[in-house]
């Protein structure tokens, strides 16, 4: 099998497996562009041969090979940094997330000791000392709304 042909096939093959990775939605649609693209460039190379040597010249390298290597080291390193940027962007939507959820769920427990019936003793005083009963008259006053952060950004704490 030469070069061309093996070349050919390699990007069908990663042509195909990209489009099953979009097609069961574990690849979001722009990394698959991307991908494809890639690979519809390398076919263009195989078509046609001379245009590396062409771009080579252009460029000053030596043999197209070289050129190659370079490009593909180059789009590799660009792949890296924008994974790189969109892990750290969703690392802060999680831990904003996490900081929101750990505000509700104490909301929550507030609300829920304050709601809970206190058990009194039998001479109808307080069940403890330390904490007020409220009477069965009166409302349970509610707790002021708490801000919550927006995606990407910090919680702010509660006025």
């Amino acid at each position: 099998m030469t070069g061309y042909v093996f070349a050919t096939v390699a990007c069908i093959l990663v042509t195909a497996a990209v489009l099953g990775l979009l097609r069961t939605r574990r690849i979001r649609e722009k990394y698959a562009g991307i991908w494809i693209a890639l690979a519809a460039v390398n076919i263009l190379f195989v078509v046609f041969p001379g245009l590396a040597v062409v771009l080579a010249r252009l460029v000053g390298v030596a043999t197209p090979v070289n050129l190659l290597f370079a490009l593909a080291f180059i789009v590799l390193l660009v792949v890296c940094i924008h994974l790189s940027t969109e892990l750290s962007r969703v690392e802060d939507q999680t831990r904003t997330l996490t900081e929101e959820i750990a505000l509700v769920r104490l909301d929550l427990w507030e609300l829920e000791d304050r709601l809970r019936p206190q058990p009194r003793p039998r001479d109808g005083g307080p069940a403890d000392a330390s904490l007020p009963s409220l009477p069965a008259d009166r409302p349970v006053p509610a707790a002021p709304p708490r801000p919550v952060g927006d995606v990407g950004g910090t919680v702010r704490p509660p006025s």
